[in-house]
């Protein structure tokens, strides 16, 4: 049985990737800044947890110790968010949010490589904002954007380990429930944005992870799905 490691697979877009994986057959491991949060997940669907903070090297290599019988995919969908503008910005919370999208990775690939398996792969995470630059997405377009090249330069560097990344548009994943009422209109106008005509889905998301966790021909790659809305003019 493959093992797989979900760090953030304690909540949203990362719980339903692990709920998934479990259902696919794989041994699951939910790596977690939060371990009751981890553990209450692991417990619904039958996987095991280890504590991990991208922000914190040492939690990475503790958890890496763990597992010297080695681990076959990896799965990152930490995010540290800081939308603000140029004149707001906070230099630890723009810190944070490379340490989640970039640095933590990177550090994970350090500590990770090797007990990765060589028919192994890692799927990162980064976000259609990266390549739509807009008011108070600074940061956020930067990281994301960033992680394509984290990508692209990790599958060199660990190869035969594939390295990819996946860039989501707007997905109804559970993070948007915060907005109430305004999530609707949200929703709908990221759905007028694309140009197949709707918003994306939490299975959108997992669909593509499990089949890059299979895909075994692909390597340093950014997948993005996003319903075309890079391409939507008007």
């Amino acid at each position: 049985m493959e093992r797989i490691l979900v760090i953030g697979g304690a909540r949203a877009l990362g719980a339903a990737i692990a709920r998934r994986a479990v259902k696919d057959g794989y041994e699951v491991v939910i790596g977690a800044r939060d371990l009751a949060a981890a553990e209450a997940q692991a417990a619904e669907i039958g996987a095991t947890t280890v504590r991990i903070d991208l922000q914190d090297e040492a939690t990475i290599a503790a958890a890496a110790g763990r597992f010297a019988e080695g681990i076959d995919h990896i799965v990152s969908t930490g995010s540290a968010p800081h939308d603000v503008r140029a004149v707001e910005l906070d230099h630890d919370k723009l810190v944070a949010a490379f340490t989640a999208k970039v640095i933590g990775p990177m550090l994970v690939a350090k500590h990770f490589a090797p007990v990765l398996r060589p028919s192994g792969s890692i799927v990162l995470f980064s976000g259609v904002v990266g390549w739509r630059p807009g008011w108070g997405s600074l940061v956020k377009g930067v990281t994301n954007g960033a992680v394509e090249y984290v990508a692209r330069h990790l599958a060199a560097d660990l190869a035969p380990v594939r390295v990819n990344a996946i860039s989501p548009g707007v997905v109804d994943s559970g993070a948007w429930d915060r907005l109430g009422d305004s999530k609707v209109g949200l929703l709908s106008k990221s759905a007028a944005g694309t140009l197949v005509g709707r918003y994306g889905e939490s299975d959108d998301v997992v669909d593509t992870v499990m089949w890059l966790l299979r895909a075994g021909f692909i390597s340093g790659e950014t997948i993005h799905l996003e319903g075309g809305a890079r391409h939507k003019t008007s």
